[in-house]
C-alpha cells in the first residue's frame, strides 16, 4: 500500500477543504507533460508532476521519515503541503515564535516549524489512532495533550511538570496556540503533578 503527499505554491493560506478540493482535482488529472516546477528535483519519493503541482508516492514503511523530508522541502520553499491519509494541510505560515518548534502526534508526524492552523487542525485528530499532540521545544519546554475519559489531559512543562483535564477540545487549541506563541495564560488551568 502506498500513501501520498500533494506539494504545490499558492498565493494565499489555504483551509483544509480548500486543499482538499485542490489535492481531489489533481488526483484524478493525467500527469502533466511540460517542465517540472524547480522544487520537484528536491522531493524524495515518487513523484508524479501535474503542472504546478507534484504528488510525492511513498509505502507505508517509509512513511513518517519521507513525509518529515517533504514537509522540510515544502517550508524551506514557501510550498503549501496536502496530506490526505491526514486531511491536514501544511501552510509557510504564520509559525510560532519558537525556531526549530516540532508537532509530535501519536500517528507518527513530526513536523518543524509548523504553522498555526497545522496544529489547530492537527489536535482535532486526536483519537485511539492518534492518541497524542505535543508541540516540543528541546531542552527549553513542552505541552502535550491526550484524549482522557471526560475530556483532554492537557500537560506543560518548564522546569517542573504542571497538568489539568480540560473538558473542551477548543480550549486545548487555545492553549496550543498561545504556547506556540509565546503567551502563558493557559497555565491557569493547570496544577503541579
Amino acid at each position: 500500500m502506498s500513501v501520498e503527499l500533494l506539494v504545490w505554491r499558492a498565493a494565499d493560506h489555504l483551509s483544509r477543504d480548500q486543499a482538499r478540493a485542490v489535492y481531489l482535482a489533481v488526483k484524478d488529472a493525467p500527469p502533466s507533460t511540460g517542465p517540472a516546477p524547480d522544487f520537484a528535483r528536491e522531493l524524495p519519493g515518487q513523484i508524479r508532476i501535474f503542472r504546478d503541482q507534484v504528488l510525492v508516492g511513498m509505502d507505508l514503511d517509509t512513511m513518517d521519515e519521507m513525509s518529515a523530508k517533504v514537509f522540510a522541502v515544502a517550508k524551506a520553499n514557501g510550498l503549501v503541503c496536502y496530506d490526505p491519509q491526514r486531511d491536514l494541510v501544511h501552510n509557510p505560515g504564520p509559525l510560532g515564535v519558537y525556531p526549530g518548534m516540532q508537532l509530535h502526534t501519536g500517528d507518527g508526524m513530526i513536523v518543524t516549524d509548523p504553522d498555526l492552523g497545522l496544529i489547530h487542525d492537527a489536535l482535532a485528530t486526536l483519537s485511539p489512532q492518534n492518541p497524542f499532540s505535543a508541540l516540543v521545544n528541546f531542552g527549553m519546554h513542552f505541552i502535550q495533550v491526550s484524549p482522557v475519559e471526560g475530556g483532554y489531559e492537557l500537560e506543560y512543562k518548564e522546569g517542573t511538570m504542571a497538568s489539568a483535564l480540560v473538558p473542551e477540545l477548543a480550549e486545548v487549541q487555545r492553549a496550543f496556540e498561545e504556547y506556540a506563541t509565546g503567551g502563558r495564560g493557559f497555565t491557569k488551568l493547570l496544577k503541579p503533578a
